[in-house]
């Protein structure tokens, strides 16, 4: 399998993007997925000695760095091209923004339930994309870190690997597509939480 080859519903890499992969010896999607997992296990690693204020935009900077810094250049800054998912990349900053005034207000006034707060975030943090890669995932530890905020399990997102192309992550994504419509319950059964309001 080609090293990018990636499904209708990834975020494609540009030609430069590509080039700036620091592991040069990646050959195969399976390898690059490796690299990846071990950069994610080191990021939760750093996550449980950083536990600090995570609604921010550097924050959220610095855990992507953390994720994929040891894999990509650009890993840590928000991209700056189009892409066929996600905002003008001149609107990241602004929604962004929105999204985390958002959530505080939603935690501060108990707008939703605990697990639909995450759900939300997440939902609406994978909407924005900011990065040329990795929103999705980031977009899971992040919700799974509003969870430990409140006390609560990470969420189950299926109990499986969502970045290989399988029916588990098609399902994924058509719960994540109906939300984009402002219906959020096929997101929410999917990770096993109650009912949206």
């Amino acid at each position: 399998m080609n090293i990018f080859e990636t499904d209708d519903n990834s975020t494609p890499l540009t030609e430069d993007e590509k080039q700036q992969l620091k592991a040069k010896w990646v050959t195969t999607r399976s390898e690059l997925n490796e690299l990846e997992t071990k950069g994610i296990a080191e990021a939760e690693i750093w996550l449980l000695k950083n536990k600090k204020d995570i609604l921010n935009e550097a924050f959220i900077k610095a855990l992507h760095k953390k994720m994929f810094g040891s894999i990509w250049k650009w890993a840590g800054t928000f991209r700056t091209t189009e892409r066929n998912i996600g905002v003008a990349p001149y609107e990241i900053q602004p929604k962004l923004r929105v999204l985390l005034d958002d959530i505080k207000f939603w935690i501060e006034n108990r707008t939703y339930s605990e697990k639909e707060i995450a759900i939300r975030f997440h939902h609406r943090l994978v909407q924005i994309h900011p990065f040329s890669n990795g929103n999705g995932r980031i977009s899971r530890i992040m919700a799974d870190l509003i969870m430990r905020h409140f006390g609560l399990d990470d969420l189950d997102w299926g109990s499986g690997n969502l970045t290989e192309i399988s029916e588990l992550r098609t399902k994924y994504i058509t719960a994540l597509q109906e939300a984009d419509k402002g219906n959020y319950k096929l997101l929410i059964n999917f990770v096993g939480a109650e009912s949206a309001k």
